[in-house]
């Protein structure tokens, strides 16, 4: 353990924070999680996926048999035409589990028992407006001021607080805030029953107008998701100001032509959706800390949901931060060590995933020759082990001393 780090600040309760606090208890480090809001998201968010290189990460902290109960696991990734043809099909990574689809809320309270169960407290309605500098070098030095007048102080204080970032914010006023990916996140679940589909594969089309993704559920049903075009970023308030009935009409209007996602569609019920207007991503930050603050999770690296990744690369950095802050001997040291592991991962897995928004707000034209040429692509540079092997094969050795 470093010698200036004995207690750390973690701002954020969603997924990063409470993997960052549960890491940094491994190392020695006492923690305490400090959430905006007023209680926990249980019942709210999205569903993600976590892959092999993120479950490894769980694992790190604690959680892998918990996960294990949940979710389901993915083992295969089909591509279709949206004509209910077969483009290509792919299985995981030979040697690595299967990846699991989970309820972010799931996921959540799995992290939330197991602060419980290890004591690390968790203070809701605190929400972050500054902080400030107090230390001389050594023991306690960063005070954290909430919103609502009280204040908490340790010896680091970490931004697991998003996209819209407070900590960010603190560290570099001149950072840049998340880009809006140009297209609107619908999900929901279907009482159709795709024949002929496997409940441990994952099915996705670019549709003629809109990309759209499935997957048979273990107990009956369909759940699926479309990332529509949508030019201007609506706010979370204004999505939940058009009626379900009317986002899912929208849907079935843009894969009317579209199969099986037209079937699917019709099996829909209003009450069944739900529309996540944020499907953004962040840019390469300048500055991922500055004294003695830094950033984990979607505050410094948020790829595109296309990337599969979102979840996994934050707890892979949870890790990765509390590591080096075990092994290094001032929080500086630690803090660009934990950077320069992360950033080239990050930076180019985001990357990857911009390519594949672009394809999915492509004209018909494009879509066209991505049809054409998927075939091909999987027989080549598509391939499971070339694809993939580099981000889900990825490991955090944690037993391994890191070195600056």
């Amino acid at each position: 353990m470093t010698g200036t780090a004995r207690k750390a600040l973690v701002i954020g309760g969603g997924i990063a924070g409470p993997v960052t606090a549960l890491a940094l208890r491994k190392a020695g480090i006492e923690a305490s999680v400090h959430e905006a809001y007023e209680s926990a998201a249980d019942g709210i968010g999205s569903v993600f996926m976590v892959a092999p290189n993120g479950l490894d990460a769980l694992r790190t902290v604690g959680v892998d048999e918990q996960i294990r109960a949940i979710g389901q696991p993915i083992q295969r990734m089909v591509i279709e035409d949206g004509r209910d043809r077969t483009l290509a099909a792919f299985e995981g990574v030979p040697g690595l589990p299967p990846s699991r689809v989970m309820w972010r809320s799931q996921l959540l309270r799995v992290l939330n028992e197991e602060l419980r169960a290890t004591g690390i407290p968790v203070e809701y309605g605190k929400r972050l407006v500054s902080a400030e500098d107090t230390g001389t070098g050594t023991g306690t030095g960063i005070t954290a001021h909430f919103a609502d007048g009280s204040s908490a102080t340790g010896d680091l204080l970490i931004g697991a607080d998003g996209t819209r970032s407070v900590v960010r914010s603190l560290i570099d006023p001149a950072a840049p805030g998340p880009q809006y990916t140009g297209l609107l996140g619908v999900g929901g679940f279907s009482t159709h029953e795709a024949a002929g589909r496997r409940a441990d594969s994952m099915y996705f089309a670019n549709g003629r107008q809109a990309f759209f993704g499935y997957w048979p559920l273990a107990g009956g049903g369909t759940a699926w998701f479309s990332n529509i075009p949508q030019p201007e970023q609506l706010t979370t308030a204004q999505v939940r100001e058009v009626p379900q009935a009317e986002w899912l009409r929208r849907v079935r209007e843009l894969h009317a032509e579209d199969l099986p996602a037209r079937d699917i569609l019709r099996k829909t019920a209003a009450e069944k959706i739900e529309c996540y207007p944020r499907l953004e991503i962040m840019p390469s930050l300048p500055h991922w800390h500055r004294g003695r603050m830094a950033l984990v999770g979607d505050s410094a690296h948020a790829p595109s949901n296309s990337s599969g990744q979102g979840v996994s690369l934050a707890v892979e950095s949870a890790v990765e931060l509390a590591r080096c802050l075990r092994d290094l001997p001032d929080l500086a040291t630690a803090f660009a060590t934990y950077e320069q592991r992360r950033r080239p991962r990050v930076e180019k897995i985001a990357a990857d995933a911009a390519k594949t928004n672009n394809q999915k707000a492509a004209g018909p034209v494009a879509r066209t020759l991505f049809r054409l040429m998927a075939p091909l692509a999987t027989k080549t540079f598509m391939r499971p082990e070339k694809m993939l092997g580099p981000v889900h094969g990825y490991r955090i050795d944690w037993e391994e001393t890191a070195a600056a």
